[in-house]
């Protein structure tokens, strides 16, 4: 926190505000009703902050989905002391055993938080979807809503894809609903990779701590209803960015630019030497979703698509629409999450001024200010994916912190490891159990004299002939974890390949 300057507390002013917020319990003007839908959330074990409910019905031409997203707009004004302390953090950081919230507990834990069994302000997106999972319709409002259950997304999983039977005894009430849900959600993501969204397969790792040392490190698991919560998401900030850019409104789009060619090409000469037979190259998302199929469940996937990541542009924050590259959209926002986000929190403000315009009504807001005084959306936009950056890099520190931490009394132990970069002094590796990277310096590998193969992307052992190539699964030896530098190293045990 003190490395990245990251605020340990809100102000007094803040925390003062944030307690003289009054409940929204009663129906107020202009809110729809929709407290009589079996809405439910879908989150992790230990999320607090519910700030997204959904409800699916089947129709005559196919599906109507609702999803709630918090209102926060209504807690958080334009210009207030909340309002200023959520711009200047822009987003929560989410650390392994805390987390730095944009908004007070207050509201995130509280007012916010579309906990079981409550009335809640929320934000709906109204989308209809045909047979097929085309959206045929869209339409949005402020509503009060209730949410009936919080589910998680074992739970879920167990209930609808592994059809536990205990589970669905526990969840009888809710399974027709959440059987549409899962209909509707293989629909769509059937329309996304049709259309050439990417599906990247990039595992996380996941930190259990335990006092004051780190448990253990492991891959974060995800699972089915990990997706169909994904899906819903999706669909909604589509449908927003869509509406809020065909009415001429000044918002902040989520947008990510076409990757640079010349990173590509090197890519795709890679990808050769791998022994993968791609498409001729394409600045198409349909010839990255191809090369994702073409490495699917083959020995190169996992270094495929970290490479092939690494050929992209970040996704940033802008007023101007270039449309999303790696979810193939023409329009995308971020509108799901204004618990955590600021930009989610432009995107209500913005949608509720032209509600507001479209009803010729002058009420709260319309027309009015989405932005603290004296920003543009120019200059937003800029700052806020520069707080995203912040918030990214310090996970990464922390995580390889505690990485060299947990490795610290395991020196000369072995580990089952996948060659993730060759270069001419070593080879850079990640360990395939916990997703920890390392190196081998060349200089420690005493069983011959290796030479860089550039284009091959490997090494190759001159007096045996052996060959370390770019994906190739080793098994190697942990030698040394420094801490200050958080420099892990490891030597070579077997180099057969796996």
């Amino acid at each position: 926190m003190e490395r990245f300057q990251l605020p340990r507390s809100f102000p007094g002013n803040v925390e003062k505000a944030a307690a003289n917020l009054v409940p929204l319990t009663e129906l107020e003007p202009g809110r729809k009703d929709l407290r009589y839908l079996r809405h439910v959330t879908i989150d992790g074990a230990t999320a607090k902050d519910f700030d997204d409910a959904i409800a699916v019905q089947k129709t005559k031409k196919g599906f109507r989905l609702f999803v709630s997203i918090a209102d926060v707009s209504h807690y958080v004004r334009p210009g207030s002391a909340i309002d200023q302390e959520a711009y200047q953090r822009g987003t929560s950081v989410y650390l392994p055993d805390l987390v730095l919230p944009m908004l007070p507990e207050r509201l995130s834990n509280d007012l916010c938080s579309l906990v079981p069994d409550q009335d809640r302000p929320a934000f709906t997106a109204i989308l209809d979807f045909d047979e097929q999972g085309c959206r045929i319709g869209s339409k949005f409002t402020r509503s009060m809503i209730r949410s009936h259950q919080r589910f998680t997304y074992d739970a879920v999983h167990q209930a609808i894809y592994l059809r536990d039977k205990e589970a669905r005894r526990e969840y009888k009430s809710l399974l027709p609903m959440l059987e549409k849900a899962k209909d509707l959600s293989d629909l769509l993501n059937r329309q996304r990779m049709q259309r050439g969204a990417l599906g990247f397969t990039v595992p996380e790792s996941n930190i259990e701590l335990e006092g004051d040392s780190v448990r253990a490190i492991t891959r974060l698991k995800r699972n089915q209803a990990h997706l169909l919560i994904e899906e819903f998401m999706l669909a909604a900030n589509e449908a927003v960015g869509e509406t809020l850019d065909r009415a001429g409104a000044s918002v902040l789009f989520r947008v990510h630019e076409e990757p640079d060619g010349d990173k590509v090409k090197d890519f795709a000469e890679l990808a050769w030497s791998l022994g993968l037979k791609l498409p001729k190259t394409e600045l198409t998302p349909s010839w990255f979703a191809g090369v994702l199929a073409v490495a699917k469940d083959s020995s190169t996937e996992y270094v495929v698509n970290n490479l092939l990541l690494r050929t992209m542009q970040r996704a940033r924050y802008t007023p101007t629409n270039y449309g999303h590259f790696g979810l193939a959209a023409e329009y995308y926002i971020h509108f799901t999450s204004p618990i955590r986000r600021y930009p989610d929190l432009v995107a209500h403000r913005v949608m509720q001024n032209l509600l507001l315009r479209k009803n010729g009504k002058k009420g709260k807001g319309a027309g009015g200010k989405i932005l603290p005084v004296g920003v543009n959306a120019e200059a937003a936009g800029t700052f806020l994916s520069a707080r995203e950056r912040v918030a990214v890099e310090a996970e990464r520190d922390v995580q390889a912190r505690l990485a060299a931490l947990y490795l610290r009394d395991k020196v000369t132990e072995q580990f089952e490891a996948i060659i993730s970069g060759v270069t001419s002094f070593g080879l850079f590796v990640e360990l395939v159990d916990c997703l920890i990277s390392g190196a081998i310096p060349v200089s420690e590998m005493k069983d011959d004299y290796y030479r860089y193969d550039n284009k091959g992307h490997k090494l190759l052992g001159e007096r045996t002939g052996k060959s370390l190539r770019l994906g190739d699964l080793i098994r190697v030896r942990l030698d040394q974890v420094d801490m200050l530098s958080r420099k892990i190293t490891f030597s070579l045990v077997d180099q057969k390949k796996k």
